[in-house]
């Protein structure tokens, strides 16, 4: 297998090694396992993927997340980002996917809003744009070994709420229903995650987080907005440039994404499926230790959301 490096101190190309390499070979899993752990973002290029083989590939990581209430194909294991109607027509700019879309283009870490976080995300590429429609990616383990040690000091113990709402209802109030708020009420992580496997930090943010424990609001989402900025300057960004059989796997545990927008004219189809995290993976190191004050948090990033938006708006053995 050779790596070669993509992106300014992570994200690479994997290369002499397919997706059934890694599903039907403890050798080959250990390889690209390494790989993901060291690099963050891992690309494969020129494959023959289908939906069955990305599941298989991606169950060699750890159990698969079921797709949440309200989106494409909710219940299954995958998560259809498209523009695309059932029968191929286009999705018009307004239209709740489109809305969607949008959100997602805002900086994030997949599913950080569920009570079980996400390891890792496995996106493949089936129908691509002519123009535009990439996916930028920040290394928040960078962002993190980039700080002061003073700041993170101040930073290793705070706990973020993140919720599934804050990022939407930046979008749109609407475009969040009320079978999904009441299926995802805000949960706590702290704002480091912890790799066992490597001994590494990062910083656990993004768009779904909207305050910070023991903060007011304004304070928090500063400090939120401010790590966000700092960890995706365009210098320390990877952007990847889809083609047809691409796959792209990353760790949600030490990156943000976003995706870029593309003409409404052309038809873009990813395929994604979601690792859950374990323990093994550093999901007990962040967990806080207290579940105190979840109700006044809760209120709280209830309440500045609404402010906000002023109504417009990891078998490693």
């Amino acid at each position: 297998m050779e790596l070669v490096p993509l992106g300014p101190g992570f994200a690479a190309e994997l290369r002499g090694v397919d997706l059934i390499d890694v599903a039907s070979s403890d050798a080959g899993y250990r390889a690209v396992r390494e790989a993901f752990e060291e690099h963050s973002v891992i690309v494969f290029r020129n494959q023959d993927v289908s939906d069955d083989m990305q599941v298989a590939f991606s169950r060699a990581f750890g159990p698969l997340e079921r797709t949440k209430v309200g989106s494409l194909a909710a219940g299954s294991f995958y998560v259809r980002a498209t523009n695309m109607a059932a029968d191929g027509a286009l999705f018009s700019t307004t239209h709740r996917q489109a809305l969607v879309n949008r959100a997602n283009q805002l900086w994030h870490t997949d599913s950080s809003f569920k009570a079980t976080p996400a390891l890792a995300s496995v996106l493949s590429a089936r129908i691509i744009p002519e123009d535009g429609g990439e996916t930028e990616f920040a290394s928040t383990r960078l962002a993190w070994d980039r700080l002061p040690d003073a700041q993170k000091e101040e930073l290793r113990d705070l706990v973020a709420v993140h919720s599934y709402a804050n990022s939407r209802d930046q979008i749109d109030p609407a475009l969040m229903t009320p079978e999904e708020r009441a299926a995802l009420p805000p949960v706590r992580w702290r704002l480091m995650w912890h790799n066992p496997a490597n001994g590494r930090d990062a910083l656990y943010i993004a768009s779904h987080a909207g305050a910070i424990e023991g903060m007011d609001g304004g304070e928090g989402h500063a400090l939120l907005a401010r790590l966000i900025d700092d960890a995706a300057q365009s210098s320390h960004t990877y952007l990847h440039r889809w083609r047809t059989g691409d796959v792209v796997m990353w760790d949600n545990r030490a990156t943000m994404h976003r995706g870029r927008p593309w003409p409404g004219s052309q038809a873009r189809l990813m395929v994604r499926t979601t690792i859950s995290a374990r323990d093994r993976d550093g999901l007990d190191q962040v967990r806080p230790n207290s579940v105190a004050g979840v109700a006044a948090v809760t209120f709280s990033v209830k309440e500045e959301t609404h402010r906000g938006r002023r109504v417009c708006g990891w078998r490693w053995v």
